[in-house]
């Protein structure tokens, strides 16, 4: 449970971000707003209050025991962006580069920005990656956690379900796969596009310890991320965040057209009045 001065700071850096993530693809006239929306709070918290990051990024004596992320849904990127910005890793001012003939924010994360593990977008490979890094990790002896933040429109993609797999044959306690079931895909519902459920079980029988949370909790989101961090079983932690895509727009939420449409002037006022 997060003290009530840290919560009201979340809260608020949560809801900068969510007018960054407008602000930004507005700007661009491109980019993905609701799959972006729907992961604020989690990705705040972990950087905020979770992770042990470096935002000097190579600099730090100890970057080795840095925690990793990964995040494999690529094309929410805004609100990585956003994040990184907040913890120091680069001005808030490029921000509104976002998207840009030669700028380091590109559409898709990729490694010519501090913070940023891995290049990604390629849907159902980050989780693979991760897995290769807690794997690393273990074998050094390296503290550090590994956090893969999902889709769940990628879980329609095999190869996951290799990665999901191999985490816990490795007993690797080291990572942690957060899951942002918000329902809905480009191509509309996912349950009628490639159905999931019973996710919790499934991921249950792969040998996971399973969370299931209301991803736009702050609570639920530190009291999960804690646990799975100080994670002492010999399995992994999955993290089902229950959310809403477009969380905080009215006109966006639980909409599959807002996947990756920019707004106009006028979508993005009203969406800027409604995120003060």
């Amino acid at each position: 449970m997060l003290e009530q001065k840290d919560l009201e700071q979340l809260k608020d850096l949560c809801k900068q971000t969510r007018r960054n993530i407008i602000k930004m693809v507005h700007n661009s006239k491109s980019g993905h707003v609701g799959g972006a929306m729907s992961a604020v709070e989690i990705l705040t918290t972990l950087y905020q209050k979770i992770m042990t990051v470096y935002p000097e990024w190579d600099k730090a004596a100890d970057f080795e025991k840095r925690d990793r992320f990964v995040l494999s849904k690529g094309h929410a990127s805004a609100v990585y962006y956003s994040v990184l910005s907040q913890r120091g890793f680069f001005p808030e001012e490029e921000l509104m580069t976002f998207r840009l003939f030669g700028s380091r924010l590109q559409g898709h994360p990729n490694t010519h920005l501090p913070g940023v593990e891995v290049a990604t977008g390629s849907l159902g490979q980050g989780l693979s990656m991760a897995v290769g890094m807690a794997l690393g990790l273990k074998l050094d002896n390296n503290p550090a956690h590994v956090f893969c933040y999902m889709g769940d429109g990628e879980l329609q993609e095999g190869s996951c379900w290799e990665a999901f797999m191999h985490a816990p044959h490795r007993h690797l306690n080291n990572i942690t796969a957060i899951i942002d079931r918000n329902m809905l895909q480009i191509d509309g519902d996912v349950e009628k596009v490639k159905a999931l459920e019973p996710l919790a079980d499934k991921l249950k029988a792969f040998n996971w310890n399973v969370v299931e949370i209301d991803g736009h909790d702050l609570n639920q989101v530190y009291d999960a991320l804690k646990a799975a961090k100080e994670n002492n079983s010999d399995k992994p932690t999955a993290i089902i965040a229950h959310t809403t895509k477009g969380k905080g727009v009215s006109f966006m939420e639980n909409q599959a057209g807002w996947h990756g449409k920019a707004p106009n002037d006028e979508e993005m006022e009203k969406a800027l009045a409604e995120l003060v």
